[in-house]
């Protein structure tokens, strides 16, 4: 029953991420990207294309598009492989209709609310986009479109998921010169990419930062104790034996964020002030409490 409520309640938290990712997607894309006809990667840059060109609504092209991509995923990746991208997908087809009624002046145009800065507009919406996917990315979520052509690419041919979605991005963004016919649009489109990416990798690196801790100290038990109860973090006895005195040693393995780190300390300063500590960054961790292991 516990491990039921558990899976609930992170199931839940995913879901709550989920909507919270996408609608600071949706807001920088509409606020930023639209009303000064940038061009950024994914299937929100070829609905945006198509809307610069014709006027069709970025809502319907977007929803369209991936309407025929699910059905291929579906079939290929199987029926559990794109709930969460359905979700994902119908949320953000809303938001999109949403945020472009709500925002539009009496004509039916997105005002540009930052002048003539084109490229403060780029930064901006490069932000809000890099920072809604990472959000939507660390709760198991997707927005579909590339992230569909990646996966089923991935599974028939040994090329990985970012070289794809990289290829997918940079012919999404040069194929705007075709609608404008100016290379400074082209650029401006890249350059709202590289911001979303830098920051899309700079936000999830920031949450999924961990750390190790090896504590040597005559008090290891006191302190396993106060981490165990007091942090709600595991911890790790090794056996060893110091090589120059001879003598039998424990050691105190813990993984931790690092934003627990500072706690750790202060309870090992406060039980063994003489002890021995060493701390590192760790690329990745993966179980209860930490990450949840996802092969691709």
């Amino acid at each position: 029953m516990n491990y039921s409520k558990t899976v609930i309640w992170q199931e839940s938290k995913d879901y709550m991420g989920l909507l919270f990712g996408l609608t600071i997607y949706a807001l920088g894309f509409t606020t930023f990207i639209l009303p000064y006809q940038i061009t950024t990667g994914g299937l929100s840059g070829v609905a945006a294309i198509i809307f610069y060109a014709t006027g069709f609504p970025v809502q319907y092209t977007y929803f369209l598009v991936n309407a025929v991509l699910l059905i291929a995923a579906i079939k290929i990746l199987g029926f559990r492989f794109c709930i969460k991208t359905i979700v994902g997908i119908v949320a953000l087809t809303f938001e999109f209709g949403l945020f472009q009624e709500l925002m539009s002046d009496a004509n039916g145009q997105l005002p540009k609310i930052l002048g003539d800065q084109t490229f403060m507009a780029c930064v901006l919406g490069g932000c809000a986009e890099g920072v809604g996917l990472a959000i939507v990315f660390l709760s198991n979520g997707s927005t579909g479109g590339t992230d569909i052509i990646a996966a089923i690419v991935n599974k028939y041919r040994d090329i990985t998921l970012g070289r794809v979605l990289m290829f997918c991005d940079i012919a999404i963004v040069s194929s705007s010169y075709l609608v404008f016919h100016e290379s400074q649009m082209v650029v401006f489109g890249f350059c709202a990419l590289l911001v979303s990416m830098f920051s899309l990798d700079t936000y999830m690196n920031s949450v999924r930062q961990s750390v190790q801790f090896l504590i040597f100290s005559d008090k290891y038990e006191e302190i396993a104790e106060a981490i165990c109860k007091q942090l709600d973090r595991g911890v790790t006895v090794l056996n060893g034996e110091g090589w120059y005195s001879k003598e039998p040693r424990h050691v105190l393995v813990v993984l931790a964020k690092r934003r627990e780190g500072i706690e750790i300390f202060r309870l090992i300063q406060r039980i063994d002030p003489k002890a021995f500590v060493s701390q590192s960054n760790v690329v990745g961790v993966y179980g209860e409490g930490f990450d949840k292991i996802k092969v691709k």
